[in-house]
């Protein structure tokens, strides 16, 4: 019997290998957890065309939106394991969910296979051009005196939004109050509009505003300079050294996928990127270029979940 069982696997090797080679052989499905019109949404819709052109199938993107991000994660876990659904994820449901959902459905770690990183957002803290807050140094200054009420938008709680201004009053140790909203447009309403103090928006949202004379950058959240804001300084480099939050994207598949075909994605993707006129496109939506190996991600991913499991459970963070 362990003859002829070996003799049945030898024979289906090759089968199994010819089946690998002809991937992809029909449509991919690229999964974007959140609503269309976003800069999520945004991002799969220029990766999308350059891929299907590369792979020479269709690849079609699919907006599961709800829950954070957590039910279009989900259905790509729940997918078959041979690379034809992908998953463009973002640094929200990737690692803080965990910790902010009692009931996830899902481990990011365990139930996704890594491909590749593909954004870094720095946040940038912004107030109304109409704001008496100047500069930075005016912001921390009108936060520490007990007679202000400062206050701070987000698109809904848990986002990096609210995450990266949890971060900084706990660092600055300043009293700033968040305000969740539904989601980041009516919060920038408001801010434009002086009913809320500040923001820390993802910069690709915020630019248009910014450029267009609106909204007043005072600090970005990366350790250094964004080359879209150059003039605008660091929070690091304005006295805390070590402060670093952003928000970043990546794309993914079930776990389980053979690694050939995680290979190839992300050989076929990092093609992408070397394009000059598809990095100039990325650029002009507020994301460095960054890519990566399939482990790379993966290490970030660990990285970024410990980071967010110190920030919400020492800060107490809940969803309402």
């Amino acid at each position: 019997m362990k003859l002829k069982a070996s003799l049945i696997a030898a024979l289906l090797l090759p089968l199994a290998a010819l089946a690998q080679d002809a991937w992809p052989s029909r449509p991919i499905t690229f999964v974007v957890p959140f609503p269309p019109g976003g800069p999520t949404d945004l991002m799969a819709r220029l990766i999308g065309p350059a891929l299907s052109k590369r792979l020479n199938v269709p690849v079609v993107v699919e907006n599961k939106a709800g829950a954070s991000g957590n039910i279009g994660t989900g259905q790509v876990v729940r997918a078959k394991p041979d690379g034809y659904t992908i998953l463009l994820a973002a640094s929200g449901n990737l690692s803080a969910n965990q910790y902010l959902y009692p009931k996830l459905g899902y481990d990011p770690v365990k139930d996704l296979a890594p491909i590749i990183q593909i954004s870094k957002f720095p946040l940038v803290l912004e107030v109304s051009e109409s704001s008496k807050i100047r500069s930075f140094k005016d912001y921390v200054d009108t936060a520490r005196n007990a007679d202000n009420r400062v206050t701070f938008g987000s698109a809904s709680n848990g986002t990096p939004q609210h995450l990266g201004g949890e971060l900084f009053k706990s660092r600055a140790k300043v009293e700033i109050t968040h305000i969740p909203y539904k989601g980041a447009g009516p919060a920038i309403v408001d801010l434009m509009g002086g009913q809320i103090t500040s923001m820390f928006d993802i910069l690709g949202s915020s630019l248009p505003h910014i450029k267009g004379g609106k909204l007043r950058p005072l600090a970005v959240t990366t350790k250094t300079r964004s080359p879209l804001l150059p003039d605008v300084p660091s929070i690091s480099e304005l006295g805390y050294g070590d402060f670093e939050y952003y928000a970043w994207h990546g794309i993914s598949t079930t776990a389980g996928t053979p690694k050939p075909i995680v290979t190839r994605l992300n050989s076929e993707i990092q093609a992408i990127f070397a394009d000059p006129a598809f990095k100039d496109k990325w650029l002009e939506i507020g994301s460095e270029v960054v890519v990566g190996t399939p482990d790379q991600f993966e290490a970030l991913i660990k990285a970024e979940s410990r980071k967010m499991e110190s920030l919400i459970k020492g800060l107490n963070i809940q969803l309402d």
